[in-house]
């Protein structure tokens, strides 16, 4: 099986009561750790590529290594959904050349602009996604916290209407919905107990249904993660993510896109800070970026079995 769309992944998703995870790849040994995650557990993924990945990796070497990650599947023999997806396309010209270069599915993240503006945004990158066979997620609300080019304040962040929500995707046609309820991008999420509208998702679960939803800045920052960065030489207090049960919990209501990467990046530099503080002598980068890799196969093999549900639906 070769790179797929995410619509029968979603479809499957909703009949199944669970999400599938879209998990962000800036290297080499970010893909391989989720792809042995993903075959030891069955599980359908998605690869996504942000704004900072293409700037740091750059496109090219990005798409061949997922296109590495399809062939290894296809010499073992596994069957595995995999989807690329791009991830807070910024504009027009960002998802037309991610769609043109082979991606199976953008994001166009109008949350940015007024209602009717998002609208015509999206609308353009959906006419021109669906004509290539690809697949398109918008976004309506604004989730606070930073994620490369995403920067929103607190007091800027606003959470989804849903009599909106329904306008929205009636008139532009997108094919999933990330939505605002409460979660944020970055390490930290919340200040006080950890807290999620499912009121909202609700509501805008039970006027759209069998409409796969998506939830971005869902991290959950494990705190073993973050207590073991600070103690080998990190300052990252006061982490806090969302719970895993809550998106568990989401995952039953619509749910079926949850956008996983502050957890990896903590694992990967929890592993790689305690291999440098116990082994000083190594300076081989096949050991410690080895322990990364093997961070982030953990990290997501208890994604997909806690967080999402998705673990034996291939």
């Amino acid at each position: 099986m070769g790179l797929v769309t995410t619509k029968d992944m979603f479809e499957k998703a909703y009949k199944g009561n669970y999400a599938v995870g879209a998990f962000n790849v800036n290297n080499m040994e970010i893909v391989q750790g989720i792809m042995e995650a993903a075959q030891e557990q069955a599980a359908p993924v998605i690869l996504q590529v942000s704004s900072g990945a293409r700037k740091y990796a750059n496109p090219i070497y990005l798409k061949k290594l997922v296109e590495a990650a399809v062939e290894c599947n296809e010499q073992k023999g596994i069957d595995l959904p995999i989807a690329l997806h791009l991830d807070h396309g910024a504009d027009f010209e960002i998802c037309k050349s991610c769609i043109d270069g082979g991606f199976t599915s953008v994001m166009i993240d109008g949350s940015k602009y007024d209602f009717e503006e998002n609208i015509a945004v999206t609308k353009k990158v959906v006419e021109y996604a669906h004509a290539k066979g690809v697949v398109v997620e918008a976004e309506l609300g604004k989730l606070a916290g930073v994620e490369d080019d995403v920067n929103v304040s607190d007091g800027d962040a606003m959470y989804t209407n849903p009599d909106q929500a329904v306008e929205f995707v009636e008139r532009t046609g997108c094919d999933s919905l990330a939505i605002a309820i409460g979660t944020s991008h970055g390490a930290y999420k919340f200040k006080g107990e950890p807290k999620l509208r499912f009121d909202i998702l609700e509501k805008i679960t039970n006027m759209m249904p069998n409409y796969p939803l998506v939830l971005h800045g869902a991290s959950s920052v494990p705190q073993e993660f973050v207590n073991m960065c600070n103690e080998y030489g990190g300052n990252i207090p006061g982490a806090r993510g969302v719970p895993e049960e809550m998106l568990r919990e989401a995952s039953k209501l619509g749910v079926c896109k949850i956008n996983i990467d502050s957890d990896i990046r903590l694992a990967m530099t929890a592993y790689i800070r305690e291999c440098f503080v116990k082994t000083p002598e190594v300076f081989d980068p096949r050991t410690y970026l080895g322990s990364a890799r093997d961070a982030v196969k953990f990290m997501v093999s208890r994604k997909i079995t806690n967080a999402l549900g998705c673990n034996n639906k291939i």
